[in-house]
């Protein structure tokens, strides 16, 4: 079976949320004695778990990060404000608990897992490499559509580890000096944007840097003319492994029923890829916050899906996505334990709409 086709197997069993566990738990929802829909988005992402898991008992006791870690050719292009040393320093660092999100996921109890999807060098990250980055996409495709469909199948079959080893929820993240030029150039073609509107200062460019990374997407569009109704086809010629492996998580999460948490901007023209290829996974992902790159606004909306926290963050990592859990946390927290209107014996509350 070649990889086009598996790819083909796994967009074609995705199946539509489970209506019937999404009942049930709002149904319960609304027998809890409190005012009605009163925890607004938290409710409808309890409910959205138990129609992705075909379960209204929700759990999410055991839950992972994992990092996507890749590097991107295009840094040639000095877009970047660091050199592309720090993608293997940083994943280093996720295995030592001393990065952000590494701390982030201790607090939230999450495991986390860096995954070497496409570094230029070996360290201790655990290899899943397609090759040793991509080829710098001004000059040439950053990757064979092969390399595509490898970076885009490991990201499914992280997902069936990972619910094999019992975790019941996934967040997304990534490393990679030079992702937020390749996702701005995949969110741009993907969305037929502007090349300026989708584009931001990524890890505090400056002026001038943001304009040498605006003219390096631009030329790499024009010379690899990506075709836009075919996302593998965006991802070969302007995107990074991190992107493809992202793409493959949500597409994973789906056809293997497990919620995945959508993190910021990266995480999100990802999914944006991800949702062009099948429609159904939409309904999947678990939106985080609103990163604070300017494109992340246009890639929500395009995705039909509102962010639960607004925190102006833009590190990525996953920092967003692991945030959000312990908010979860709370939400199942009342979904499980508080009493219900016949517990303490007064009347339900109604939906009551003008007469």
């Amino acid at each position: 079976m070649t990889r086009e086709e598996e790819l083909g197997i796994i967009i074609d069993g995705i199946e539509n949320l489970d209506n019937v566990a999404m009942e049930i738990a709002r149904k319960k929802w609304n027998s809890i004695a409190k005012p009605l829909h009163s925890l607004g988005k938290l409710e409808e992402h309890i409910i959205r778990i138990a129609g992705i898991t075909g379960n209204a008992e929700v759990e999410l006791k055991n839950r992972a990060l994992i990092a996507m870690c890749a590097d991107n050719g295009v840094v040639e292009e000095g877009v970047t404000q660091t050199g592309q040393e720090v993608t293997a320093i940083v994943a280093e660092n996720f295995l030592e608990g001393a990065t952000s999100a590494a701390i982030m996921c201790q607090s939230a109890e999450v495991d986390l897992f860096p995954i070497d999807i496409g570094m230029v060098r070996d360290t201790r990250v655990p290899n899943y490499k397609v090759a040793y980055g991509t080829k710098n996409m001004v000059k040439e495709p950053a990757m064979t559509r092969e390399e595509a469909l490898q970076a885009i199948l490991t990201g499914v079959h992280l997902v069936k580890e990972k619910k094999e080893a019992g975790y019941q929820i996934l967040a997304t993240g990534e490393m990679g000096i030079g992702n937020t030029t390749t996702s701005s150039a995949v969110a741009s073609v993907l969305l037929d944007e502007s090349v300026e509107t989708m584009t931001g200062r990524g890890a505090g460019l400056d002026s001038a840097g943001l304009r040498r990374k605006i003219c390096a997407i631009k030329t790499a569009i024009a010379k690899n003319k990506p075709n836009a109704d075919d996302p593998v086809d965006v991802l070969s010629k302007v995107g990074g492994f991190d992107l493809a492996g992202l793409v493959g998580i949500y597409l994973g999460g789906a056809y293997y029923h497990v919620p995945v948490i959508m993190d910021g901007f990266i995480s999100a023209a990802a999914a944006l890829a991800a949702v062009q290829m099948c429609n159904k996974v939409r309904e999947y992902i678990i939106v985080s916050h609103v990163s604070k790159e300017p494109g992340m606004h246009i890639l929500l909306k395009a995705l039909g899906r509102e962010a639960s926290m607004t925190c102006d963050m833009c590190l990525g990592e996953g920092t967003g996505a692991v945030a959000f859990l312990p908010v979860l946390d709370m939400a199942l927290a009342v979904y499980e334990k508080m009493s219900t209107f016949s517990d303490i014996h007064i009347d339900d509350y109604e939906e009551l709409g003008d007469k």
